[in-house]
């Protein structure tokens, strides 16, 4: 049977990593980038830059306020997900917050009428930036799993497996967003009034309605089709992801707390169960890979910076309602900073695994070249940077995102 032929002995797997799958005589290692590459392109067409963002403009007092028409002018909200305040007041919150974001987010405008209307509405209650995230490295991980089978065949069958395993991890994805957002609906009337919740075009009813499906559905997929260990990783994950907004723990109080569970998450968690779930699935015992071992590092770093200056945005309402963060504790300049430092750590340490790692383990000059010219555009970047300038401020959390995406794209060539 065909399903017998991809279950190797973990003693076939030796070295594996060093390998390239043929199938039928044909190496799949360039087709397998290739689709990568076309997956992380139509991933990369949907970042709030395309919607009529000006990312470029960092340092301009006006940075990333260039919108469209389309996101600028006032539309009514969601009509049958509203909640029972005033149209015009809450078409106007979402108008102005239209116009004064402009950072990682990508559909502030108000959601609009009908059915497209509540799409919309429930589209932005995913949190779209992190949506790019979870599917980047979803599709990197098992990318990196594919190009290191050894001979064997690879058929449909395991189509179902990846699909829903990434349907799982973006409904994970879901819980997690989701029911920040209905915890932190005053801290987000003044801090993201664009949000469906905090702008009224999605009810409380509907929202919770979508997180605990959410919360059914994914652990159930998890359950059924992945391994004990597996639904282990994904229960611990979506379990610390809700306890960071959930009273009375609300891990997000604490600055070491909620950036642990979001470098966790983000970081570790996600590419590690992704890459270790793909193996799985190929019928193949665990080995370490230096890519997944570096990325994991690297991106676990990459997600605790993400974890602090996500707060640089939110610095007023935080302090409005009292949620102690670095950022309201130190000050906006010391946390970016501190931040940029440690970023630009991160990438010398990538650099340096490059240059020091063995023949043929990394491709050294994309990875070494590739990591020097991302910190010189983060360090170029926070040249501008403008502490007192919201816009700024969040055009420099947007770059950092930017990053964060960049480095799953050179991920599939290092």
């Amino acid at each position: 049977e065909p399903s017998d032929l991809i279950r190797h002995p973990i003693t076939r797997c030796t070295g594996a990593w060093q390998r390239r799958p043929v199938i039928d005589g044909v190496n799949m290692a360039p087709i397998t980038r290739a689709v990568l590459v076309a997956a992380v392109a139509l991933s990369a067409s949907s970042l709030p830059c395309v919607s009529g963002f000006a990312p470029s403009a960092l340092g301009s007092p006006r940075a990333g306020m260039v919108l469209t028409s389309r996101l600028t002018a006032p539309r009514a909200t969601a009509g049958p997900l509203r909640l029972g305040r005033s149209g015009a007041a809450s078409r106007g919150r979402v108008a102005m917050a239209a116009d004064l974001d402009g950072g990682v987010e990508g559909m502030q405008g108000a959601a609009g009428t009908g059915v497209k209307g509540a799409v919309r509405a429930v589209y932005k209650f995913l949190r779209p930036h992190t949506i790019r995230g979870t599917v980047l490295a979803s599709v990197t991980g098992v990318a990196r799993a594919l190009t290191e089978v050894p001979t064997s065949i690879i058929t449909w069958s395991l189509l179902p497996n990846a699909v829903f395993g990434m349907l799982a991890l973006l409904l994970g994805n879901a819980l997690i967003v989701g029911i920040n957002q209905i915890y932190d609906v005053d801290i987000d009337k003044v801090n993201k009034p664009f949000l469906p919740v905090a702008a009224g075009e999605l009810g409380t009813k509907a929202a919770w309605a979508l997180v605990l499906g959410s919360g059914f559905l994914g652990p159930l997929i998890v359950y059924k089709l992945f391994s004990p260990v597996i639904f282990g990783l994904y229960m611990f994950g979506t379990t610390i992801g809700v306890l960071y907004s959930v009273p009375p723990f609300r891990l997000k109080r604490f600055p070491l707390a909620a950036g642990l569970t979001i470098a966790c998450v983000r970081g570790f968690l996600l590419n590690f169960g992704v890459y270790y779930a793909a193996r799985e699935a190929l019928g193949l015992g665990f080995a370490w890979n230096p890519s997944v071992t570096f990325l994991a590092r690297f991106m676990t770093v990459f997600a605790a910076v993400i974890a602090v200056t996500k707060d640089l945005p939110d610095i007023e309402g935080d302090k409005k309602f009292a949620v102690e963060t670095l950022s309201t504790r130190l000050g906006v300049k010391p946390i970016a900073t501190a931040a940029t430092a440690v970023l630009l750590l991160n990438y010398a340490g990538a650099v340096a695994t490059a240059l020091l790692a063995g023949p043929g383990v990394y491709n050294t000059a994309f990875m070494a070249g590739g990591h020097a010219l991302a910190g010189l555009w983060l360090a170029l970047g926070f040249r501008k940077f403008q502490p007192d300038s919201m816009a700024s401020i969040k055009g420099y959390y947007k770059r950092i995102w930017d990053l964060f995406y960049l480095e799953y794209l050179m991920y599939v060539f290092i």
